[in-house]
């Protein structure tokens, strides 16, 4: 029987920046539990719910304090459980999202393991000698500088692979690994539908030679994980994983290994960063490669014993349309066409808030107006090296993680309707033509394409189990592909560029399925508008 998360479409929720209800600027619980209705009427089958723990919230909730606490800006644990039940009723899974690799230095845990070096918590974090200031090796954290932060109390070094307010856990250590698995269980028995876990290619670090992803103990680490946590539960799990390749996923994904559903694999999201540079050193999109790697992730899969997620944007990864499309003269064709080609590929599809209505970026004009401390981290480190401010503002308007975080457009009232006061980051001022409200009243809004998508996978299995085959020679504008599934053949056409562009494909079409323009009779040596996208059934 086929898994209920391979038919799903999972809609991600930043919580700071879905819905307050209270008025504090802030997204909450409530807030979620509101807009049920709405996600209903979308059509989703899984929340993926960003981290709501107890956090001093110095990474925006991802260094976390209290695994079993919800943290009182997100309201109550009894919201928490409020939410499973209500969303259950509409038939919706939480998917909470895990941070494993690593706890806040706020956590009891790590507070009893500063104490001393024979505290009993002490082997939960990862120590090593060293002298104040001679790192024991060269490992970075990925928000800027060294991975080690002297400890002045005990008089050695801790490893932090992000923020030093984020002390990376020892998975070498049982005790440790017990610990975690009883906190998951903890919340599998509230009744979720799943995991999402953050980062979880660095659990199985050798930092001692400088291993940070993909270690030596990472998948002996999660198939044990599996055997005492999920694995006996009909529970969808996703990891994060930039270092993926499609062998590496199918590793990860292979239900003979017992190890997770799926993961989210990264390789599209380095094409617009110079190579070998870091995100912020930027070029311009090679429309031919991006086409070449969502096709590699497709066919290199071998998905009869392996499976896939699909996604264009996130909560650390901007709007798509700003980045990759045409966010002012196109910007309702990009993101349909974004929708379109992505939506009826071979994998779970995610929806990230917002995208549903075709949110966009919105670039700032000095460093104040930035929120996020990675991007404030390497503004102050390039500031240093002499980078030009306005260069290093490019970059944060280009790839900074504000962009995707900005609250969720309701309504073209005081702050789009997210919130009554002051909101924590400011709503993009085009609120006022892009909004929920007015996507639900516009037949032919993004919104809609989302919600026929959804229901196409939902009513097709060619969709869910279908055969990926790519249509050769369309040059590197246009992706076509055929999906194809005893005997039922459908294919879907997209132009990734604003230039028409031509194709000719000799179909006989049965049915017409979806598209962003005005359907077609025949595709033979035809005009393609820019972002023009759509799939038919042939006969």
């Amino acid at each position: 029987m086929t898994p209920w998360w391979k038919k799903a479409v999972v809609y991600q929720i930043y919580p700071k920046s879905f819905q307050d209800s209270n008025g504090d600027g802030i997204g909450d619980l409530k807030g979620i539990i509101s807009r049920l209705d709405y996600l209903q009427k979308l059509g989703i089958d899984a929340i993926w719910l960003s981290p709501v723990y107890q956090s001093p919230g110095v990474d925006n909730g991802y260094d976390i304090s209290d695994y079993e606490a919800i943290d009182p800006q997100y309201g109550t644990m009894q919201d928490m459980d409020d939410l499973i039940k209500e969303a259950k009723k509409r038939n919706i899974r939480i998917v909470m999202d895990l941070v494993v690799n690593h706890t806040s230095d706020q956590n009891k845990w790590f507070i009893e393991a500063k104490k001393s070096k024979d505290n009993p918590y002490r082997d939960f974090y990862v120590w090593r000698d060293g002298e104040k200031d001679k790192v024991p090796n060269g490992m970075k954290s990925a928000f800027s500088g060294s991975a080690w932060q002297w400890d002045e109390n005990t008089k050695q070094y801790y490893l932090h692979l992000f923020a030093k307010q984020q002390p990376d856990l020892n998975w070498s250590n049982p005790k440790l690994r017990q610990k975690i698995y009883d906190m998951m269980n903890f919340w599998i028995d509230k009744g979720i539908g799943g995991f999402r876990m953050d980062v979880i290619e660095l659990i199985g670090k050798d930092p001692d030679k400088e291993i940070s992803a993909n270690g030596p103990m990472l998948h002996p680490y999660l198939q044990e994980m599996n055997k005492n946590t999920f694995g006996g539960h009909d529970m969808m799990t996703v990891g994060e994983t930039w270092n993926s390749t499609p062998k590496i996923a199918e590793e990860y994904s292979d239900p003979d290994r017992h190890e997770l559903s799926m993961v989210f694999q990264f390789e599209n999201q380095g094409l617009d960063q110079q190579p070998g540079k870091e995100k912020w050193d930027l070029r311009p999109l090679d429309l031919g490669e991006l086409k070449k790697v969502l096709v590699k992730w497709q066919t290199e899969i071998d998905f009869d014993h392996a499976w896939n997620s699909l996604f264009w944007e996130n909560h650390d990864i901007p709007r798509v349309i700003s980045r990759w499309g045409n966010d002012k003269k196109y910007r309702v064709q990009s993101a349909k066409m974004f929708a379109i080609v992505l939506h009826l590929m071979h994998g779970t599809p995610y929806i990230y808030n917002g995208e549903e209505i075709g949110m966009t970026n919105y670039p700032v004009d000095d460093i104040s107006q930035v929120e996020d401390i990675e991007s404030i981290n390497m503004y102050n480190e390039r500031l240093a090296q002499g980078y030009a401010k306005k260069d290093i503002l490019k970059s944060i308007n280009a790839k900074g993680r504000d962009n995707a975080r900005r609250p969720v457009q309701w309504n073209d009232q005081e702050n789009a309707g997210f919130s009554k006061g002051t909101p924590w980051l400011k709503v993009n001022p085009n609120y006022k033509e892009i909004n929920v409200q007015q996507a639900l009243k516009d037949p032919d809004s993004v919104f809609y394409t989302y919600q026929k998508l959804i229901k196409l996978r939902h009513e097709n299995p060619v969709v869910v189990d279908g055969d990926f085959k790519l249509v050769e020679n369309t040059g590197d504008s246009v992706l076509a592909y055929w999906r194809i599934l005893d005997g039922e053949k459908w294919l879907v056409v997209a132009n990734l560029s604003g230039k028409k562009q031509g194709f000719n494909q000799k179909v006989d079409i049965n049915k017409w399925l979806i598209g962003n323009y005005a359907q077609r009779d025949s595709l033979e040596n035809i005009e393609l508008q820019p972002y023009e996208a759509f799939a038919v059934k042939a006969k």
